[in-house]
């Protein structure tokens, strides 16, 4: 049997198959410091030994595809279960979920589902108790990993009054980070990515994009996307990677704009892709970053190596990157808190999903997005956390909900859309994410409030019970 270790140690490959760390050992069995497959031989009776970075020997199975017959989890006794499929919430009472592997096989009324799904002996069973069951959040838009900084002395800078632009053109703000990022070594990064994702996941979310963006030179961009790549292979929550080599202009490029933004045209781009280590290509266009002609130069080698388009857009100035990101087909813009009239009806005849950070928007004190206009024009809508060391360092997307509630008036429904089947959407994840529905990935989350009006409403409150993550319970249980 011929193995190899792959991805820094985050999956297998077995021939022509490639198996992640996670689902060859459950996540309950992986300690803080095994994230890591250090190497991998055939036993006797088909099995395998696995070795970790901690230590740690495992002897398990590869993955055999999952036959017909009874689900291995069923919840039930839902209050409210939200499928989110159609135009709505798709909102069923007294509902059940059936999963087999890492898949949906039924989802409706109890009844319906205890009939076409029937629990078999080694079914576990999971009562919802009467509460909220939902799909497991998307998060669109996070910037995961980072070397460690001071970037908490930045937030009491702005507390007294600075503005996040002085703080970077100072020197601040995001080359801080990335100061702390280049001398960082890989399991830094990791582990510093893994606590990310934990906090998000205890909040129920299960899926994320992920951006690089923090070391804005070729080898430590593509060790950014190594180590996203890596840490989806080991941890719960599943990461869409992103190339976000324009983030700002390095300081050694400080008197040669053109030769970064041929670096990351020409050399960042098509090396990224050619590895298969991104799905997507952003930027950040805004004053003291990267001008329309810059972006559209790097995105057109991004969409020439097969990338798809995401865009940081009028964040604190108009600067015509929404009309951009339309024209250009990107599946996002992300930000616009300054955007224009004609930015959204850009943007809606595109049909550019806006991914809005109230958090960002909150702690660089912007005015807030504007949720309603966008929706009301046609343009659809999803919300993050941009979480990220420097402007929106949290981990909470129903804090964001709240916030896209109370201060950007979004209808509870649309801010569960937003954080399910529209943030889905965006990451061209729409038929397998986001939805609860038979074939859809057996991602899901029970949260102990008998309506999901209550989550939004009652704010910086964590009511998620119980996580499941590809069919297996991560949180609770």
């Amino acid at each position: 049997m011929q193995l190899e270790v792959i991805h820094n140690g985050g999956a297998l490959r077995h021939g022509s198959q490639e198996f992640r760390l996670k689902d060859l050992v459950g996540v309950d069995r992986l300690g803080p410091g095994g994230l890591r497959i250090r190497s991998a031989s055939a036993v006797t009776g088909g099995r395998l030994r696995l070795v970790l970075a901690d230590g740690a020997t495992h002897h398990v199975a590869l993955p055999a595809p999952r036959p017909d017959g009874p689900p291995d989890l069923v919840v039930r006794g839902a209050g409210q279960l939200l499928t989110m499929n159609g135009d709505g919430l798709g909102l069923v009472e007294n509902g059940a979920v059936a999963c087999r592997g890492r898949e949906i096989v039924a989802v409706g009324p109890s009844a319906e589902v205890e009939r076409d799904a029937p629990a078999g002996a080694a079914t576990r069973v999971i009562d919802a108790r009467g509460g909220l069951v939902t799909p497991g959040l998307i998060d669109p838009h996070t910037h995961p990993v980072f070397g460690r900084s001071d970037r908490h002395v930045e937030f009491d800078l702005k507390a007294r009054g600075a503005s996040y632009l002085e703080i970077h053109k100072a020197g601040g703000g995001i080359l801080s980070t990335v100061r702390a990022t280049r001398a960082a070594t890989f399991d830094e990064l990791a582990a510093t990515c893994a606590e990310n994702l934990s906090r998000l996941l205890r909040w129920g979310v299960t899926t994320i994009e992920g951006k690089s963006g923090y070391a804005l030179e070729t080898a430590g961009e593509l060790r950014l996307l190594e180590v996203l790549r890596t840490t989806s292979a080991t941890h719960p929550v599943d990461i869409e990677p992103t190339l976000l080599g324009a983030h700002a202009l390095p300081p050694e490029h400080a008197d040669d704009r053109d030769a970064y933004v041929e670096r990351v045209a020409h050399e960042m781009v098509p090396r990224a892709a050619g590895q298969g280590l991104a799905k997507h290509c952003d930027a950040y266009c805004e004053d003291g970053a990267f001008t329309t002609d810059e972006v559209e130069a790097i995105f057109a080698a991004a969409r020439a190596n097969g990338l798809g388009l995401r865009l940081h857009a009028e964040q604190f100035t108009d600067q015509g990157g929404a009309g951009l990101a339309a024209q250009l087909g990107a599946a996002s813009a992300d930000h616009l808190e300054a955007i224009s009239p004609a930015g959204i009806e850009a943007m809606a005849r595109a049909g550019t999903v806006a991914v809005l950070l109230p958090g960002a928007a909150l702690t660089c004190r912007c005015p807030w997005p504007p949720a309603r206009e966008l929706l009301d024009a046609g343009v659809p809508v999803a919300l993050g956390t941009d979480l990220n060391p420097g402007s929106s360092m949290t981990s909470s997307l129903p804090l964001m909900m709240s916030l896209a509630c109370a201060q950007m008036r979004m209808s509870c429904e649309e801010a569960w859309r937003a954080v399910t089947t529209v943030a889905a959407r965006s990451l061209g994840l729409a038929w397998t994410h986001g939805r609860l529905a038979p074939g859809a990935r057996a991602d899901l989350v029970i949260f102990d409030v008998p309506d999901h009006r209550i989550v939004p409403y009652h704010y910086g409150d964590n009511h998620a019970r119980v996580v499941v993550k590809d069919g297996r319970v991560v949180i609770g249980g």
